[in-house]
């Protein structure tokens, strides 16, 4: 069932993934990830969870928080589950590097708004 509680709960699915995933490259770089396969496939699961909390929010909880893109990070989520073999680990450092810390941002904000 979907409700508000639940949306505050997967919203902190959504943090403690990204938490997660910081905690994986702190003092790394894309090259040290790249050569890492533990790591980026840690990364990867992290982003799916992400995806599908995000996939879980209520309709009207994504119609008062628009400036989040939540077609783009559940669909993100639907290309690494059934496009594994093509995933492009550039992009999932960049996704990591530059979208993350404002999905944390964002997510922070929705969370306080919400309470």
């Amino acid at each position: 069932m979907r409700s508000k509680i639940a949306d505050r709960q997967r919203l902190l699915h959504i943090l403690d993934a990204i938490t997660e995933i910081q905690s994986y490259i702190t003092n790394t770089d894309i090259k040290v990830f790249l050569e890492n396969s533990m790591m980026r496939f840690a990364c990867v699961k992290q982003i799916e969870i992400i995806g599908e909390a995000a996939n879980y929010i209520t309709p009207e909880t994504k119609e008062l928080f628009t400036d989040l893109e939540w077609r783009q990070i559940i669909g993100m989520r639907h290309v690494l589950v059934h496009e594994y073999f093509g995933i492009d680990f550039n992009l999932i450092w960049q996704v990591i590097i530059d979208d993350l810390p404002e999905l944390k941002e964002k997510v922070l904000h929705i969370l306080v708004q919400l309470s």
